[in-house]
């Protein structure tokens, strides 16, 4: 186990090796406009070939990949050049992480509490009103864009409600819309595949045998059928992080959070290339966490997996 997860652990660090990488020399090949912000048609070509000197972009590329891998090692992400000019990033997104954590939490808390027993229940209840209606919800999450979805809410679902279209931090009320409008790709995701798990092991051998020993479907779904359908569940609840993050980036900026979602959307409006890129390089690690989780998850509750050479070659 603990070189299974060594392994696991290599992987990811390498797959945030080569999207930081990439993101990287994606930037640089930006238009230069980007570093210099309002005053670039002020400046003349000698001030712009200082800045960019000073800024270290004059120099070649693998020795700017070095100095940002050196400064990140130390915590240094660098400093923002438009949105405000000259400030250490870490200080720009550190009063905005606990919006982004709260609403990530919440989502994904939702998702779990709703959309698991929602799966259970259309499972139990195949072919009757409650699986076609839950089948309706995940074929509408899923086939509408989310955008669709999240201005009805802010529109409509909000004056149904009496509740605020737009975020306000002392008013407790606001929370609500936004919590739920990020958490609605989860339930979906989590009802479509809890209930086909459940419906597979429904179909199973075993089952069979234990309805002919005479056990009923109450002990059977508890002691055999939930248990093992759960095993490959667990492989993608730390995917809600990825739900969350591409929910927050959308939802933060429509309802006016100020979380790490909004600031992305604003950094790449503005072209302030450090700060996407320090932005970009937080939501891949959160993401690489989940899917690291997820395959740690999966070893842990599937006995039936086996981490060894030997046991992969038979």
């Amino acid at each position: 186990m603990f070189l299974y997860v060594l392994k696991r652990l290599f992987q990811s660090l390498i797959t945030l090796f080569v999207i930081t990488t990439v993101v990287f020399l994606l930037l640089r090949l930006m238009p230069e406009e980007g570093y210099f912000g309002e005053n670039y048609d002020k400046l003349d070509e000698m001030q712009k070939e200082v800045i960019l000197t000073e800024m270290g972009l004059r120099d070649p590329l693998h020795v700017q990949l070095g100095k940002f891998y050196k400064n990140l090692f130390h915590g240094d992400l660098g400093r923002s050049i438009v949105f405000r000019p000259r400030v250490k990033i870490w200080r720009i997104i550190k009063p905005k992480v606990p919006y982004s954590l709260w609403f990530g939490v919440a989502s994904v808390t939702l998702s779990l509490l709703i959309g698991i027993p929602m799966g259970l229940f259309m499972a139990r209840c195949k072919g009757h009103w409650f699986d076609s209606l839950g089948s309706g919800y995940i074929v509408l999450i899923n086939s509408v864009p989310a955008a669709v979805y999240y201005l009805f809410i802010q529109l409509y679902l909000s004056s149904a409600l009496r509740l605020p279209m737009l975020f306000d931090a002392r008013n407790p009320a606001s929370w609500v819309l936004p919590a739920v409008s990020m958490s609605l790709s989860g339930i979906a995701y989590y009802a479509m595949w809890v209930r086909r798990y459940m419906v597979d092991e429904l179909n199973r051998d075993y089952v069979k045998l234990a309805r002919a020993k005479g056990l009923s479907s109450t002990q059977i779904m508890t002691r055999h059928v939930i248990r093992n359908a759960f095993v490959p569940v667990t492989q993608y609840i730390p995917m809600s992080f990825l739900l969350t993050i591409s929910g927050s980036i959308y939802v933060e900026s429509l309802f006016s959070i100020p979380g790490m979602g909004g600031l992305l959307v604003t950094a790449i409006q503005r072209q302030d290339n450090p700060l996407v890129q320090a932005l970009v390089l937080i939501f891949s690690s959160v993401g690489i966490l989940g899917l690291f989780l997820g395959d740690v998850l999966m070893a842990l509750f599937d006995p039936r997996i086996k981490l060894t050479r030997k046991a992969a070659s038979r």
